[in-house]
């Protein structure tokens, strides 16, 4: 039949471990969108809208995503990691329902806080930015661009690099470097940088 009207698709999310069955979801429906007014999963935030603040960052299948540019239906059967799934996600053996993740943690000790608009997305890329430099994954400031297998070191330059596309008015950057070395430095995989 071709002038049958398309039926918005049937979508199944997998979100901070719990799947998440969404019925006839509009196809042009953002992954943030979804998260804050479908799921009501409040974690990521809604900053710019266009991608360049960094507020609504998420993790998926462990790589950092802004939701605010990716359409919830190309998600389906991948997992979506949150800032309020950190601590699943890493692993933690969570007796504590209200345990933290280790870098969450870090930016509580080193009070690396912005405005609640920012965090949850620094927080997120942090912990991907560990994992990328685990992979020996370039940035713009590595010295070395070629492959190597091998952790590159996060010198304070390289972790703003990484962090650069997260984006406060606040301005209280400092901190945040300072809170994403301890949890390096206690990982013992990509440290030694200066």
């Amino acid at each position: 039949m071709p002038n049958e009207p398309r039926r918005a698709p049937d979508v199944v999310l997998a979100v901070d471990g719990a799947r998440h069955q969404l019925d006839a979801l509009d196809a042009h429906t953002t992954l943030l969108d979804c998260l804050r007014d479908r799921l009501h999963l409040t974690g990521a935030k809604k900053g710019c809208g266009h991608g360049q603040c960094g507020a609504c960052t998420v993790l998926v299948d462990g790589a950092r995503v802004l939701s605010c540019l990716t359409l919830a239906v190309m998600q389906e059967g991948r997992q979506i990691t949150t800032v309020a799934g950190l601590a699943a996600a890493g692993g933690a053996i969570c007796a504590d329902p209200d345990a933290l993740h280790p870098m969450q943690a870090a930016f509580i000790a080193h009070d690396a806080f912005q405005c609640g608009y920012c965090t949850p997305g620094q927080i997120v890329s942090a912990v991907a930015v560990l994992d990328e430099a685990r992979r020996g994954d370039a940035s713009y400031v590595t010295a070395d661009l070629r492959p190597s297998g091998r952790p590159v070191p996060l010198s304070d330059d390289e972790i703003r690099e990484r962090m650069s596309g997260n984006l406060c008015r606040c301005g209280a950057y400092a901190n945040i470097v300072a809170a994403i070395r301890e949890v390096d430095a206690a990982s013992g995989v990509a440290g030694g940088g200066t």
